[in-house]
């Protein structure tokens, strides 16, 4: 541990040095949970409010360590960019109004977080599933 470091600082900063992708469209959703993960150490690629957004900001070569997904993405399903994360080993997790039955099959193992969400329950289980990768 660096000289000057407490545990303390270092379990209330579980994200740090990690990079989160947000896709999620609805603005204030969006800015809770960068906000959060922000308070966590993490720094936020997005967040995205289209897929296709999503989808340069991952081609651009950006280091991310984990993504908080929205299903449905300006009438767009998340699935593609959710294929593209899951190629790469990157972890992540569904946000949705939606229920379990509109998660394609291939996905079926993937989290799915029910809003309204709790975003600080979240944020701890996005950093327990960072740390198991």
């Amino acid at each position: 541990m660096p000289h000057g470091t407490s545990v303390a600082c270092i379990a209330s900063q579980p994200f740090a040095g990690r990079c989160i992708l947000i896709v999620e469209d609805e603005y204030f959703l969006a800015d809770d949970l960068a906000g959060e993960v922000r308070r966590l150490g993490a720094d936020v690629i997005g967040p995205a409010s289209e897929i296709g957004k999503a989808r340069e900001m991952l081609s651009s070569g950006a280091a991310v360590d984990a993504a908080l997904l929205d299903i449905n993405v300006r009438n767009e399903m998340v699935f593609p960019l959710a294929r593209l994360l899951r190629e790469r080993n990157i972890p992540f997790v569904f946000t949705t109004g939606y229920d379990k039955e509109s998660i394609r099959p291939e996905f079926a193992d993937v989290p799915l977080w029910e809003k309204p969400i709790d975003i600080s329950l979240l944020a701890d289980y996005l950093a327990g599933l960072i740390a198991r990768t």
